[in-house]
């Protein structure tokens, strides 16, 4: 028995745009069957709903949607599955070492922040004592 989606299906369970899914099937993530008159009924497959389910894993992580695509590919492939985990895991040091940068980017302007807040404050609080004196 093959179970299959449409993309209404799918869009109402990942709560997502029919627009979106067809997006992610432009950039190669999903591939449904054509059916109807011209072909304009997408029907997907458990597959695709795997692999939708995994691209929105991915995008969650923070991966763009071609290192997700890599990732996906290698798991429809019958190669290793040791050189699909040591892609996944490069994929993911690289992306993990960009959040630090970015969190470490963060912490800097959050101290920066913090410091114009506290000047603003005790310039204000000096305006409201000459005000009131």
């Amino acid at each position: 028995m093959n179970i299959s989606y449409t993309i209404t299906d799918l869009a109402k369970e990942f709560d997502l745009t029919t627009r979106a899914i067809r997006f992610y099937e432009d950039m190669g993530l999903l591939s449904p069957q054509r059916e109807g008159v011209g072909g304009r009924s997408r029907v997907y497959s458990a597959r695709d709903r795997t692999r939708l389910k995994l691209t929105l894993r991915a995008k969650r992580l923070g991966l763009s949607l071609t290192e997700a695509k890599d990732i996906i590919d290698l798991y429809d492939s019958p190669r290793d599955t040791g050189v699909q985990l040591q892609k996944f895991l490069s994929v993911l040091a690289a992306h993990r070492q960009e959040l630090e940068e970015q969190m470490t980017d963060l912490h800097a302007n959050l101290e920066e922040v913090k410091l114009h807040e506290k000047e603003a404050k005790a310039l204000f609080n000096k305006i409201q004592a000459k005000k009131q004196s």
